[in-house]
Formats: structure tokens, C-alpha cells, sequence
């Protein structure tokens, strides 16, 4: 047997080794206490569903995307979960139906995608999040970023930035502002996403959309600007909602508009945005409003990634609890005692047990630790 290919993973794939596994469980158990503290209660949907209720609960979800497979029960296609918000806004419209509005969830487990893309190669990650279900408005939408916040501030990022955007804005202005043929709108969208002012100017109409390109950067000045280019008053209500948002921030983020980014918001509505912090090279996580189609029940939310929050977290989402060694003949009283204490213990299976080897900082001496 060759192990060397034998026990490959599949590209996008990894193992995680104590120390990692340990910083992964402590930030989502800070996450999703931060979220605990704002009254989201968390919901743990399966991993498995049938392929078409992943699919048909929110727009521009993409079952292609994700695992897919024959149930030999029911003969219908299953797919694995690839985004937990879908299964969150299910279970609002179906088990939690009758529960009052507006309604606090958080989540937390893992997703897959069949394939990778170039701007994040993970096939499966930990995703974690809360949803606020029955309302999109204003004070709504302040609160999920607020709680968003505290969740990365309480799995320890630090210098947190927040980049708003509004995904729909190619539609309003569309609608009458700066009118567009039905078929050119996609164009106008794909040639903002690309930032190519000269393709815009291209597509019939488009050339009203370049100012667009320069609406973005700190906040305060992004806004100004847009608000300039705002004809007809048609993204008054939303520039006044995303300054009311940033007001509530105050200093715990570093705030940036691009109000024409969509990459990551296939679903949203009148407003999203990106999260990022300290030396993490990618976003941490991405929200806004959306809708749950079906009962078309307003909501908003956020995802958050535990893979790029370990950059964002540094060394002391690694850190470890000091480990008590116990020799062989120990007494099983005092050892129980100090793991109640908070203590971790290794015991020794024989006398030829070394303490250091087995990673540990103390010994047990008559009823006590002591370091080695």
C-alpha cells in the first residue's frame, strides 16, 4: 500500500491538530455566547437535506454549488448543507412559524461545496452566525451588526473593519433613476463587479453607473459622494439607513462604502457588508438583509468563518490550559478535584511515562501542582 497517496485529503480539505481544533472550538464558543448575550437562540439544523428545499428558500442560492447524492430511502436528491442560512430561514418558515416576531437564531456547524473558487479554496468550513427573522428595517439591521461585532470582539479580534454596500442598487436605479433596458441591467452589474469603467460605458445606459465607480473608500466620504450622484432622491431612504447604522458603531470599526460590491451577497437586499480584522488576508464573514421566500418573511443576518478568524485572532485563540501530570499510583479524589478547578490532567499509563513528553507544565506533588 503506497500511503503517501493513500492517505491524501482532497484538495480543499484538512485536518485540524489539537492546538488548531482548540482555537477553533474556543472562538465558536465565544462567538456564539456573544450572540447568547443578545437573546439569539441557537437552532442546529442537519447536515443532509433534500436538494430542492436547500434550494428554493432564498434567491441566488446555487445547488450546483454544492455535494449532492441519491437518498436510497426516498430516491430523491440530497445535497450536503453549503450556507446554514438557508436551514435557518426553513426552519422560520415551517417548525418556528408561529413563534413571535421579530425572531433571535444563531447557528454554528460545518458546510461543504462541491468545488472550490479561486478566492477561497476551502471546500468545507465552520460556519457560525445569528439571524433576526420578521424584520429588515434600519434598527434591525444596526442590531445584527452590533451583534456581529461583539462576536468577533468576544472570540478576540482586534482593528475590525466593516465594508457596507447595497447590493440592489443596479435594480432602484434602474427602475427609474437611470433607466435600463431588462437586458442590460446584468450587464451594467457584471461590469461594476469587474470595476471596468470602460466596459460600463459600453452597455447602452451604463455610462450613468461610472460615477459608481468612485463612491467607494472611508465612509464619511463615500456616502457624500453618493449621495451626489443620487437622482431623484431613489437611495435616499438607504443612505440615510446606512449612516443611522454607522452612527450606532461609533469607534469599534473602521468603516468603508462600496455601494456597488456584490461578490458574497447572491442574496441580500437593500444593504450587506464584509467583515475584516487584524492580519486575517480575507473577509471573516459577510451579512445583510435578505428575504425568505415562501412565506417572503424580510429578515437580516450574518455568516461568519472561523478559518480566516484564526489570522484575525492570532496566538491567543491557541492558547492551552496548563496540564497536570499524575503519576501512576495517584489519587483519583485529588485528580477529579483538580479538574473540577479548571485543570487539565494526563495520567500515566506505566513509570516510563515522561511528563515533558506528554506536554505538560505541572506535576502532581502530595495534593498539589507543581510546575516542572
Amino acid at each position: 500500500m503506497n500511503r503517501s497517496t493513500d492517505d491524501l485529503l482532497p484538495i480543499g480539505l484538512e485536518d485540524r491538530l489539537p492546538q488548531q481544533a482548540a482555537a477553533v472550538t474556543r472562538i465558536m464558543r465565544a462567538a456564539l455566547t456573544a450572540m447568547d448575550s443578545f437573546g439569539y437562540d441557537r437552532v442546529r439544523p442537519p447536515l443532509v437535506e433534500f436538494e430542492q428545499s436547500l434550494g428554493q428558500r432564498m434567491h441566488g442560492i446555487d445547488t450546483r454549488r454544492m455535494v449532492r447524492f441519491t437518498d436510497p430511502e426516498s430516491l430523491r436528491t440530497m445535497a450536503l448543507r453549503s450556507d446554514m442560512t438557508v436551514q435557518v430561514g426553513r426552519i422560520a418558515a415551517t417548525g418556528l412559524a408561529d413563534a413571535p416576531r421579530p425572531l433571535r437564531l444563531c447557528y454554528g456547524g460545518e458546510v461543504a461545496v462541491l468545488q472550490a473558487d479561486q478566492l477561497d479554496p476551502a471546500r468545507q468550513r465552520l460556519q457560525i452566525g445569528a439571524e433576526l427573522i420578521g424584520n429588515d428595517g434600519v434598527e434591525a439591521a444596526s442590531e445584527i451588526v452590533s451583534v456581529a461585532l461583539a462576536a468577533l470582539e468576544r472570540a478576540g479580534a482586534r482593528n475590525i473593519s466593516l465594508d457596507l454596500t447595497l447590493p440592489d442598487i443596479v435594480d432602484v436605479l434602474a427602475d427609474q433613476a437611470f433607466p435600463l433596458k431588462a437586458d442590460d441591467i446584468a450587464s451594467v452589474r457584471r461590469e461594476l463587479d469587474t470595476k471596468d469603467a470602460g466596459g460600463l460605458a459600453q452597455v447602452p445606459g451604463g455610462e450613468a453607473y461610472l460615477p459608481l465607480l468612485y463612491a467607494a473608500g472611508p465612509f464619511d466620504e463615500a456616502i457624500a459622494t453618493l449621495s451626489r450622484i443620487d437622482a431623484g432622491g431613489a437611495l435616499a431612504s438607504r443612505i440615510e439607513g446606512l449612516r443611522q447604522i454607522v452612527d450606532k458603531i461609533g469607534t469599534r470599526a473602521r468603516v468603508t462604502l462600496d455601494p456597488s460590491e456584490r461578490h458574497g451577497f447572491e442574496y441580500q437586499s437593500w444593504f450587506g457588508f464584509t467583515l475584516y480584522a487584524g492580519d486575517a488576508r480575507g473577509a471573516l464573514g459577510r451579512g445583510g438583509s435578505y428575504a425568505i421566500l415562501g412565506p417572503d418573511e424580510p429578515a437580516v443576518g450574518f455568516s461568519l468563518y472561523v478559518d480566516p478568524m484564526l489570522e484575525a485572532v492570532g496566538d491567543e485563540a491557541g492558547e492551552q490550559r496548563p496540564i497536570v501530570f499524575l503519576p501512576v499510583g495517584h489519587d483519583p479524589e485529588t485528580a477529579q478535584r483538580l479538574r473540577e478547578e479548571g485543570w487539565r490532567t494526563r495520567a500515566a499509563l506505566s513509570n516510563s511515562c515522561d511528563a515533558k513528553a506528554l506536554g505538560c507544565s505541572h506535576q502532581l506533588v502530595d495534593d498539589s501542582p507543581a510546575p516542572l
